[in-house]
């Protein structure tokens, strides 16, 4: 038996995970492998994000009391700018580095990053 720890994905918390979940799918080219009323999952190129869903959801702000957040590699910031935000994403105001990285709030109001560094 081992003491190893893996990492199998990241569990975000909102107020509608069916929603949430097709959001990131779409944005990510992912696939909803599960849709439950409080739970869905998706698996994607990156690894698999699961969204629970939590009545009286109240989303961190940026900056400010966001404890974390997710940060995704891309090719050309400007083209997935305009994707993400097709898909329902909101810009915030605050860019503290536009060269190289650009954050989001996902619909549920999660920070994120689209970033060209890795």
């Amino acid at each position: 038996m081992s003491d190893a720890i893996r990492l199998t994905s990241v569990a975000i918390n909102c107020p509608d995970a069916s929603a949430l979940a097709a959001f990131y799918a779409d944005i990510t080219a992912g696939t909803v492998t599960v849709d439950g009323e409080h739970w869905a999952t998706v698996e994607g190129p990156g690894g698999r994000i699961d969204f629970q869903t939590v009545p009286g959801h109240t989303p961190p702000t940026w900056p400010g009391t966001a404890h974390m957040h997710l940060d995704f590699l891309v090719d050309d910031l400007a083209a997935t700018e305009a994707r993400v935000l097709a898909a329902g994403a909101t810009k915030y105001a605050f860019q503290p580095n536009d060269d190289h990285c650009l954050v989001f709030a996902d619909p549920a109001g999660h920070p994120f990053c689209l970033s060209t560094w890795s």
